[in-house]
């Protein structure tokens, strides 16, 4: 077996390999190519001109893939499984086969299942980073958070997956303070902890969220904010929402990238909530190889 190998996180907006030797990481790439960018017949050209140095270098490595490249939009569709779930029930739906340059590949699956409102719900490439957090910190149960553009509120239990919840936090920020009049002919934006915070207790106080976000207008025209902390403040009304879903007192990790979770930990700090950060890559890589070390398991 090969002791090098890459481990892939295909998103809808951007791209990242990480060059591994056994656990250790090598080497990364990070590029804006998600599947809104790739075309339906060009995922193998694109992905092969993205690693084309290292393939160089190493020759045809294997290739474990994560992320919305399995989905119905990306290069194979894996159907989801479902949860609960543990690693080896994602090892034994993963799709297998080979690259055009003779790569071994595989593409993880993703989970499905019910949300905590009854809702069904769906995951990809995020129940990589829940085995790979369970690795690095063992205990009898988990609540975790995974922010991002649809955050995750997940739940495990001796190591599987048992219910997922999304929030459609990141995109609902985006499209508020890119497409809508809340941030229509802003100044550049500032980090502004002080606007952020004001968003989260605003959030927290109740009222409908549809009537919660024009206050990003008018808290504006009436000096309450900067022009130039709109953004800050919107993050704060979308995160602080978010956060009311979960229980008064509850301790849960943080998976995400610091920057993202240090936003996380200033709103709970006006909740009662205690969080536990954890890098989010490393995380993704301990997961992807757990997986790994399965399906090289598997294959002999």
């Amino acid at each position: 077996m090969k002791t090098h190998w890459i481990a892939i996180d295909w998103g809808t907006t951007n791209f990242r390999a990480f060059l591994m030797q056994g656990s250790k990481q090598v080497s990364r790439i990070s590029q804006p190519c998600g599947l809104l960018s790739v075309e339906k017949d060009q995922f193998a050209p694109t992905l092969q001109n993205l690693l084309q140095t290292w393939l160089e270098q190493y020759g045809n490595l294997p290739i474990v893939m994560a992320g919305m490249v399995g989905s119905q939009q990306g290069w194979h569709e894996v159907p989801y499984a479902p949860l609960p779930c543990n690693a080896q029930d994602l090892a034994s739906r993963t799709l297998a086969f080979t690259t055009r340059w003779g790569s071994q590949a595989w593409l993880i699956p993703g989970a499905n299942g019910t949300s905590q409102f009854g809702q069904p719900d769906v995951m990809r490439g995020e129940e990589v980073q829940l085995f790979g957090l369970s690795a690095l910190h063992p205990a009898d149960e988990h609540f975790v958070l995974l922010p991002g553009t649809h955050s995750k509120h997940a739940q495990l239990r001796l190591g599987e997956i048992t219910a997922s919840s999304t929030f459609m936090t990141g995109e609902i920020f985006s499209l508020l303070s890119q497409h809508s009049i809340l941030g229509r002919a802003l100044p550049e934006q500032q980090e502004d902890n002080e606007a952020f915070l004001l968003g989260v207790r605003t959030a927290i106080q109740g009222a409908p969220f549809t009537h919660l976000i024009f206050s990003a207008r008018t808290r504006r025209l009436a000096g309450e904010i900067k022009e130039a902390s709109v953004h800050s403040y919107l993050s704060g009304l979308t995160i602080g929402y978010e956060l009311q879903a979960l229980p008064a007192g509850l301790h849960a990790w943080l998976v995400g990238s610091p920057s993202l979770t240090a936003r996380y930990e200033l709103a709970a700090s006006l909740m009662d909530l205690n969080f536990s950060p954890a890098n989010g890559d490393d995380c993704f890589i301990h997961g992807l190889w757990h997986l790994f070390t399965q399906l090289q398991g598997n294959r002999s």
